[in-house]
């Protein structure tokens, strides 16, 4: 009987010892996740789809250095380069064996800071791309889905329509300096005339440029 009375009493003292642990973690379990910070500088190859239109997009940022690079190429089309400064100034150009073309634009804001998430709505979790992901929306603009797990973006999706699907993400690699130099066509043109143009409300709304278009989330 003895015995008996000492079997059911175990699981009770196991249960008291664990209480205090519990009541520990359930105000971090009930937590709302936050989202992760962006490393200060990464590598990122993403499938673009925008209307039914594809991209490929090589995606360098360095945030030490206040620069942002989209290499962009267009299906069965042209390699185009979207080159993001923390001045404001992004340049968006062509280079051979294409025609030699290049906008320039002046914004009020610079690149986005790696805490740029930092605020966003809490929408839930949901299965995209076969990853489980936590999901964000901010400023009206992007709704951003990251994994679980590794809380590594798995994608993108803009209020334009535009998706942004991540295959790679390499953190800590950086695009050597000779490659961020814009060509000298983007400057002058052949009569010396400046190409600086001010953005229009399409390079704002995700049309031309990936990182800089999303709004109140920018490094002033």
């Amino acid at each position: 009987m003895a015995s008996a009375t000492a079997t059911a009493i175990e699981p009770l003292f196991v249960l008291l010892l664990l209480l205090p642990v519990a009541l520990h973690l359930s105000p971090l379990m009930a937590s709302e996740p936050v989202p992760a910070t962006w490393p200060e500088q990464f590598h990122s190859v993403l499938f673009i789809n925008r209307s039914g239109s594809l991209q490929k997009v090589d995606l360098w940022y360095d945030w030490p250095n206040g620069r942002n690079f989209n290499i962009i190429q267009h299906q069965l089309g042209v390699l185009s380069y979207d080159l993001e400064w923390d001045n404001g100034t992004s340049f968006y150009y062509t280079l051979p064996p294409f025609n030699h073309t290049c906008k320039v634009v002046h914004f009020d804001v610079g690149i986005l800071r790696p805490n740029w998430l930092d605020g966003a709505t809490f929408l839930g979790v949901k299965n995209v791309d076969n990853f489980l992901c936590n999901v964000w929306e901010k400023a009206d603009f992007i709704t951003y889905y990251e994994h679980v797990l590794t809380h590594t973006p798995v994608m993108w999706v803009f209020s334009s329509g535009m998706v942004a699907h991540v295959m790679t993400f390499e953190v800590g690699a950086v695009l050597d300096d000779p490659n961020w130099q814009a060509p000298v066509y983007c400057f002058t043109d052949k009569d010396g005339t400046s190409h600086l143009l001010e953005p229009s409300l399409h390079d704002l709304s995700h049309g031309r440029t990936l990182i800089r278009g999303i709004p109140n989330t920018a490094h002033a």
